[in-house]
């Protein structure tokens, strides 16, 4: 790759950062296949001069020696993630380890067309590019660094060798509000339930049919939990329990959700209706519609429940249709029902602030049976144990496998922060207002990163972004240029910084 300056397809602007976000955007990087971004990135980086060290695990450190007048001031590291969510509508074709996201402009926003948008984190990587771009910046030494699999596991950020980072104050870019800083977050974890399915022939007066749910908003498993929006997972439970309570049906297929850290869209099950009970089973259909759209009116107004006569199933050898056995279809229902989703505790010491919660973010069939797969998170590990232990206790009660996994710890709040004082005090100098400070419940890699660097000094800032890991993500292009001006004036106050 040659060294000439990237150049914007979609944007007019003067944005410096877009048009790096159009050229990463260009590249598939959906979590566990990141290669492609991280070459990318470093081939970027290698062909300014700049040394770019690269991992087993497409992890990148990429090292830009301080501005001219800097070369006393403690590094910088600025961090971010390569990967993003693929999340896309329904009859939306777009593959996520193939296709380019398709940008749209639609006035002060960018967004794209059917898809997610890939601004987390994306944005966090352009912002990096730009810096290493730039001739005018003036900053401390800076390190770079990328991680991969933010968004599933955070197994980058575990995997990266913190031994080659010499700075001790950290800027990560993977937060969504403007005029926010945030300084502490929660930890989480992965709980995985596993219905063993035992299937059966299926009657032959059966009626192929899909139920489905879907007109969801989603949004962010730790952003958003807090609106109390409907996962369609637990919503397709409730209506398969209203069904089974009227009449006989078997069950050929479910599935739900496309990311744990994500609140399921949409959800849908490959039914057998008895053919002389169709008309009941649609009159029941339409009767939780009018539950839900009742419920959810004010999060999920668009919800829709629908059941629709299909030709296809699964098929035995001998022509017959197979479906769950009865006790499988039992176990499958129930554990829809009372694996947990939501909120389990506010923060008492922070209005507004959910403490531990619970996600449901994929159902989906595995050659051992449906498989769930749930996200965590809390900013007390008792209390994140606790929510464990309850769905392992769980798993025991209805029967089927529990598993759990890929911890990663929460952020504590440093009572001694020069880094968060400087990004006060320039905010406050160019915006003539106070910046807010916050703490997420969402998980930021500034916690495993704290938990493997001593004394580490760290926040997270970003621009405006909104509808993160649905297809309706967009970024306010104003906002993103306010803050790239806003971390050019912070670099240059680190100057007289200590740590």
């Amino acid at each position: 790759m040659s060294g000439e300056n990237v150049q914007s397809r979609l944007y007019g602007g003067e944005c410096p950062v877009i048009p790096y976000f159009e050229a990463l955007s260009a590249i598939p990087r959906s979590s566990g296949h990141e290669q492609a971004a991280s070459d990318y990135v470093a081939a970027f980086a290698r062909a300014r001069g700049y040394e770019a060290v690269q991992d087993a695990s497409w992890n990148l450190v990429i090292r830009k020696p301080a501005s001219q007048g800097y070369e006393q001031a403690p590094p910088v590291i600025v961090q971010g993630h390569l990967d993003m969510v693929g999340e896309k509508n329904e009859g939306v074709a777009h593959d996520f380890l193939k296709d380019p996201i398709r940008l749209r402009l639609d006035g002060d926003f960018m967004t794209a067309e059917g898809t997610t948008l890939g601004g987390d984190n994306g944005l966090g990587v352009a912002y990096a590019m730009a810096l290493l771009d730039s001739r005018e910046a003036e900053h401390p030494a800076l390190e770079i660094v990328l991680t991969t699999e933010e968004e599933t596991s955070m197994k980058g950020a575990r995997k990266l060798d913190t031994g080659l980072l010499r700075g001790r104050m950290l800027i990560n870019l993977d937060s969504d509000r403007e005029g926010i800083l945030y300084v502490s977050s929660a930890g989480g974890a992965r709980a995985y339930h596993t219905v063993p399915v035992a299937r059966t022939v299926a009657s032959d007066a059966g009626r192929p049919a899909r139920l489905r749910v879907s007109g969801l908003v989603g949004g962010h498993s730790g952003d958003d939990i807090v609106h109390e929006r409907a996962n369609a997972c637990e919503l397709l439970g409730r209506v398969l329990d209203g069904l089974r309570k009227r009449l006989p049906y078997g069950i050929a297929d479910v599935r739900g959700g496309l990311a744990s850290n994500a609140i399921p869209r949409e959800a849908e099950a490959a039914l057998y209706v008895p053919a002389e009970q169709w008309a009941e089973a649609e009159v029941t259909v339409r009767e939780w519609e009018a539950h839900f759209k009742a419920e959810y009116a004010v999060s999920d107004p668009g919800v829709s429940v629908s059941l629709e006569a299909v030709a296809y199933g699964t098929v035995a050898a001998e022509g017959k249709a197979q479906v769950f056995s009865e006790a499988s279809k039992s176990m499958l229902v129930d554990s829809l029902l009372l694996i947990p989703n939501g909120v389990l505790r506010m923060d008492k010491a922070i209005p507004g602030l959910p403490r531990t919660s619970t996600n449901v973010g994929i159902v989906k069939m595995t050659a051992e049976g449906v498989r769930f797969e749930s996200l965590l998170r809390s900013s007390l590990r008792s209390e994140l144990d606790a929510a464990m232990s309850r769905m392992e206790a769980l798993a025991r009660v209805i029967g089927c496998v529990f598993e759990a996994g890929d911890y990663y710890p929460g952020w504590p709040y440093r009572m001694a922060s020069r880094l968060r004082e400087v990004f006060l005090d320039v905010y406050e100098r160019e915006y003539g207002k106070p910046m807010e400070v916050k703490a997420v419940h969402a998980g930021i890699e500034c916690g495993i990163l704290a938990d493997r660097i001593p004394d580490l000094d760290a926040v997270s800032y970003g621009p405006d972004l909104f509808d993160i890991h649905t297809p309706e993500e967009r970024f306010r292009i104003s906002s993103v240029e306010r803050t790239w001006h806003y971390l050019l004036k912070v670099l240059r106050a680190l100057k007289e910084s200590t740590v």
